[in-house]
C-alpha cells in the first residue's frame, strides 16, 4: 500500500550553521532588537522573527541554531535574515555560511484506526517501544530511513530524526507498506 505524502505536515525544521568566530553577546543583545540573552539560564542568546516565525539561538562561539520553522526554506530565510542583522551591526559573516538540516518533524495521519498492540508484537521488539501506561504512543525505530515514527490509534503519526523531506515520505511509505503486509493496515 502507498500513503499519500499529502498528509505531511512539516511541523518544525531545526538547523545549525556557524558564523566562525566569537560573538559578544551582551553587546548583541542591546543592538538585536527582539533579543533575549539571560546567560543565568541560558548560554545563548534568544533572537525570535515572525516572518518567517521562528527562533535562532546565537552562541558566544559563533554557531547559531534555527528552530520553529514549518520548511527548509523557512530557515533558510531566518538564518538569511540573522546574518543580515549581523553584518549591519559589524559582524563579519561569510556571504553564504554553510546551513546543515539537523532534524525534520513532521506529522501525517494512515486515516485508519490503528491496534498498536498488534502492531508491536508484528514489528518485533527490538524497533519498537510501547508502554501504553505510560505513554499513549507506539515508538517505532526505523533504520532506513534513519528516522523515529510515533504512531497513535488514531492512526495519526509523528515522524521526527529525518533530515530530508524525502526521509519523511519514505518512512511513511515503510509504515504504510509494513503495517499493510502485516494486515494491520486496510
Amino acid at each position: 500500500m502507498s500513503i499519500s505524502a499529502e498528509s505531511i505536515q512539516v511541523e518544525n525544521v531545526v538547523a545549525s550553521s556557524d558564523i566562525g568566530q566569537e560573538l559578544a553577546l551582551e553587546s548583541l543583545a542591546m543592538d538585536l532588537e527582539g533579543s533575549d540573552y539571560d546567560p543565568e539560564n541560558f548560554p545563548g542568546l534568544v533572537y525570535r522573527m515572525h516572518d518567517p516565525k521562528a527562533a535562532t539561538l546565537i552562541f558566544r562561539s559563533g554557531k547559531v541554531v534555527c528552530t520553529g520553522a514549518k520548511s527548509v526554506d523557512a530557515v533558510e530565510a531566518a538564518l538569511g535574515q540573522v546574518f543580515d542583522e549581523l553584518r549591519s551591526l559589524g559582524v563579519e559573516v561569510d556571504d553564504a555560511p554553510a546551513i546543515d538540516i539537523q532534524n525534520i518533524v513532521s506529522s501525517a495521519d494512515l486515516e485508519a484506526n490503528l491496534n498498536l498492540n498488534a502492531i508491536a508484537i508484528g514489528l518485533g521488539l527490538e524497533h519498537i517501544e510501547y508502554e501504553p501506561e505510560q505513554f499513549p504512543g507506539l515508538v517505532y525505530r526505523l533504520d532506513d530511513p534513519d528516522v523515529v515514527a510515533l504512531l497513535f490509534g488514531s492512526g495519526k503519526l509523528v515522524i521526527t530524526g529525518g533530515k530530508r523531506l524525502s526521509d519523511v515520505e519514505d518512512a511513511l511509505t515503510v509504515i504504510g507498506d509494513r503495517l499493510t503486509d502485516l494486515g494491520l493496515l486496510e
